[in-house]
């Protein structure tokens, strides 16, 4: 008998990372693969080197991850989950260190600037890095002491670093939201709590086209949770929208409100249909 081929799930970032925490909780089946950049993920998928993309896209405290929204388009692949993931900042050093030896933390900016309190009450040094799980590999490298980084409790297991501190993000709420993609969508399901349905659409250059886009979604009763603009093709007249609503594009509410948008838009193309995560409403 053949054996059962290894299905994978592609995350940005090194092991460790936030993202490789996210494939763990909600794809715990799936063997987790690291990829340097969101369009190495995006590659991964397409090329089937992995099954499915674990995509971080904003976070409680730190906002929406840059340059996201602008790659989903262009992507190829299609939104078929969401996951909420805890992000607790741990601060680790060699084995062997105490929290008052180290002098200097490194990790990405967005979680330098999560734990800002923690950073200034110890009098420590930053050092901005590349990647968080990166940052704890380097501090493993160097052994030093004075050295800390700023990463997930899965990161401090791999390169095998003592944590010295747990929990120090500012926000005990602190969150980051991912969206899971997929090469093949899914509109098969019907979630316990509700849909959502991902899309993007650019307007039409005529008066007051986004106040008359959105009216269908108030008119038909539609929730919208998101709206988000960014420039495309670098030019400030060319803005793009991308939008989340509750609801499947099948409920008829929701083909009134889309037949409605696409009088006021040049382009609309759905992005995603999944159900709502439980952790969406704690």
């Amino acid at each position: 008998m053949a054996a059962t081929e290894t299905r994978r799930i592609a995350f940005q970032g090194d092991p460790g990372a936030y993202g490789h925490q996210a494939c763990a909780e909600a794809r715990p089946d799936l063997e987790a693969l690291p990829c340097a950049t969101f369009e190495e993920v995006f590659a991964a998928v397409r090329d089937g080197a992995a099954d499915l993309g674990m995509i971080a896209v904003e976070n409680t405290t730190y906002g929406r991850v840059a340059d996201v929204h602008q790659l989903l388009p262009e992507s190829g692949l299609h939104v078929v989950d969401e996951a909420f993931v805890r992000v607790r900042i741990n601060l680790m050093a060699p084995r062997g260190a105490s929290l008052a030896d180290v002098r200097r933390v490194r990790a990405m900016g967005i979680l330098l600037g999560q734990a800002r309190g923690f950073i200034h009450d110890h009098g420590l040094e930053t050092l901005n890095w590349s990647d968080n799980a990166a940052a704890a590999r380097e501090v493993a490298r160097l052994n030093d002491p004075t050295e800390g980084a700023l990463a997930s409790e899965i990161a401090a297991r791999i390169y095998g670093l003592d944590i010295l501190a747990r929990d120090i993000e500012d926000n005990d709420s602190n969150t980051t939201r991912f969206l899971i993609m997929a090469r093949d969508a899914d509109l098969s399901r019907r979630g316990d709590l509700g849909m959502i349905t991902s899309f993007v659409f650019r307007v039409r250059n005529i008066p007051a086209a986004l106040y008359k886009a959105m009216g269908g979604f108030a008119t038909n009763g539609v929730n919208m949770t998101k709206l988000e603009s960014y420039m495309v093709g670098g030019a400030f007249t060319a803005t793009q929208f991308y939008a989340e609503v509750e609801g499947h594009p099948n409920d008829r509410n929701l083909q009134l409100a889309f037949a409605e948008l696409g009088y006021f838009t040049d382009s609309l193309k759905v992005m995603g249909v999944y159900p709502q995560a439980r952790k969406r409403h704690v």
